[in-house]
């Protein structure tokens, strides 16, 4: 059983959040950047929809943060939830499409010595942010916290099947991969958008923060 959250630590909570959210915003709005323009330099289905998962991200970080700005940030607590949902739900449809265009007669894609660089960056970085921002939604009983931190584990899953899709194109030209790749995220968000919708949010990191809490 949760222990009731104190107004001053509801407080201490609200701008942690605020905190999470404007850090997520300034990362991603470089990581998007970077990842679309070394997507379109290599061709790279995957590299493109990574970039374009960044500005989602930074979107529903937004949500976010407009949320907690409000007097009574539980009142927008549904409608931020779906903003985010709607969020997943564009993004898997634009990688989806540029996927199968890519699949049917695409141009080769290129070694990226940056995108590999950007996906390797995200998977050191976004671990750690999103299991803090998991922990503090949970801590709130928040679920438009948990679920802007599930854009964050998408990012992380995105990240790392850019990465498997761009060295196995770099070593053994298989530029399909990269392809492949982008569907594995389309299907991913996809799932997140359902759960979003349906706020059902709970958190993959349950377990480990049990272990956690066990140990301690």
């Amino acid at each position: 059983m949760s222990t009731p959250v104190t107004a001053e630590r509801r407080s201490v909570l609200h701008r942690r959040v605020r905190l999470i959210v404007g850090f997520t915003i300034a990362y991603n709005v470089i990581e998007a950047a970077i990842a679309i323009w070394a997507g379109v330099l290599a061709s790279s289905a995957a590299l493109i929809g990574f970039g374009l998962d960044s500005i989602v991200e930074v979107l529903s970080a937004v949500a976010v943060a407009w949320q907690f700005t409000r007097a009574d940030p539980e009142r927008w607590e549904k409608a931020t939830v779906r903003a985010i949902g709607i969020a997943f739900f564009a993004l898997a449809a634009y990688v989806i499409i540029d996927s199968a265009l890519s699949l049917t007669g695409a141009p080769d894609v290129d070694h990226s010595p940056l995108g590999i660089g950007i996906a390797t960056l995200s998977l050191l970085i976004m671990p750690l942010l999103a299991w803090i921002e998991i922990r503090t939604g949970r801590e709130l009983g928040s679920k438009s916290v948990i679920a802007d931190a599930k854009q964050l584990l998408l990012c992380i899953y995105l990240s790392g099947t850019v990465l498997i899709g761009l060295l196995l194109n770099s070593l053994f030209g298989w530029a399909w991969a990269d392809s492949v790749a982008a569907l594995v995220v389309a299907g991913l968000a996809i799932r997140e958008g359902l759960e979003a919708w349906s706020g059902d949010v709970e958190s993959p990191f349950e377990v480990l923060e049990e272990m956690v809490e066990d140990a301690g």
